[in-house]
C-alpha cells in the first residue's frame, strides 16, 4: 500500500489575519472545478475506498447526486463564511456520518473518516483547486493576499478533525507538501470506474448526460494536475489548453464586475439554508 502524507508538518498554529474571503469565492462558477477536485481528493486511496465503499447511502453521490451537492457545498460555505458555532453545528452533524466510514478486518484499503491526515489531504486540495481555479479566472493574487488566503483556508481542514498545527505553516511549506504527496497518488481501476461514472454524469438523467456530459468531461480533464491526467489515462493538447484559459478568463471578467452576493452563490445560499435547518431542527446532511 502507498504511504502518502509521509511528511506531516508540525508548526504552531498561526492566527488568521483579517481578509474578506468573499472577494477570493467565484460562486457558481467555482462549480466547474467540483468533479476535478473529488478525483484529486479520492486519488488518495484510503479517501477514495472510504467514499466508494462507504454505507452511508444518503451520502452517495451516485444514488442521491442533488443531496450530496447540498451536502458538500454547505460544508463548503459553513467552512468559509459560516460562524464558530455554524461550525461547531455543521462538524457534529458531519461526524455522525462519518463515524460509520471506517474500513473492515481485511480491507485491502485502510481508512478512518476521522483520521485528521486524510482530512489534511481533502482540506489541500479544495485550497489547491480553490486557488488554481482563482488564479486562472483572475491572475496571480499578490503575496499579501495569497498569504492571507492560504492562511484562512486552513478552516477548510480545522471544520472538522484537522488540527491548525498540521496545516503548513505558510505557502512554499504547503507547496513542498503537495508536490509529495500528489507524487504518490494512484487511480486503481476501482475507484478510476468510479471516476469515469462522475465525469460522465451517470448519476444524472439521460438527457443531461447526453447534453453535458461532453463539457463536463472538458472542464474535469483541463482542471486536473498532470499526474492525474496520467493516472486516468486522459489526453489534453495545446489546443484544449488554450480554449480552456481564453473561457476561464472571459468567466472571471463577469464575475468580478457583479455584486459580492451574486458572486457568492450559492454558497451563501446554503449558508442560510444550513441555518434555517438548525433553527427549524431538520437534519444537516
Amino acid at each position: 500500500m502507498t504511504r502518502p502524507l509521509s511528511a506531516l508538518p508540525h508548526t504552531p498554529p498561526t492566527a488568521e489575519p483579517p481578509i474578506d474571503i468573499r472577494q477570493f469565492l467565484d460562486g457558481a462558477v467555482g462549480l466547474l472545478g467540483g468533479a476535478a477536485n473529488v478525483i484529486m481528493q479520492l486519488s488518495l486511496r484510503p479517501v477514495g475506498y472510504g467514499v466508494v465503499e462507504s454505507p452511508v447511502e444518503s451520502g452517495n453521490v451516485m444514488i442521491h447526486p442533488i443531496k450530496r451537492l447540498r451536502t458538500t457545498v454547505t460544508y463548503l460555505a459553513v467552512a468559509l463564511l459560516g460562524t464558530d458555532s455554524d461550525r461547531e453545528a455543521y462538524r457534529a452533524a458531519v461526524d455522525t456520518s462519518h463515524r460509520q466510514v471506517r474500513s473492515r478486518p481485511g480491507n485491502p484499503v485502510k481508512y478512518n473518516a476521522f483520521d485528521p491526515r486524510l482530512q489534511l489531504w481533502v482540506a489541500a486540495c479544495l485550497y489547491w483547486g480553490a486557488r488554481d481555479l482563482y488564479e486562472r479566472m483572475h491572475g496571480e493574487m499578490n503575496p499579501a493576499d495569497a498569504d492571507a488566503f492560504y492562511q484562512y483556508s486552513a478552516r477548510l481542514g480545522t471544520t472538522l478533525q484537522m488540527r491548525p498545527e498540521m496545516w503548513p505553516a505558510d505557502r512554499p511549506a504547503f507547496d513542498r507538501y503537495w508536490t509529495e504527496n500528489l507524487a504518490v497518488t494512484v487511480i486503481d481501476p476501482k475507484i478510476r470506474a468510479y471516476f469515469e461514472d462522475l465525469i460522465d454524469l451517470k448519476m444524472m438523467p439521460a438527457p443531461v448526460q447526453l447534453a453535458f456530459g461532453g463539457i463536463h468531461r472538458f472542464f474535469v480533464t483541463g482542471l486536473l494536475p498532470q499526474h492525474l491526467r496520467d493516472e486516468m489515462g486522459m489526453t489534453w493538447s495545446p489546443r484544449q489548453d488554450w480554449l480552456l484559459a481564453r473561457t476561464l478568463r472571459a468567466l472571471g471578467a463577469a464575475e468580478a464586475v457583479v455584486p459580492t452576493p451574486v458572486r457568492s452563490f450559492p454558497l451563501n445560499v446554503y449558508l442560510l439554508d444550513m441555518r434555517l435547518r438548525r433553527r427549524l431542527g431538520r437534519p444537516l446532511v
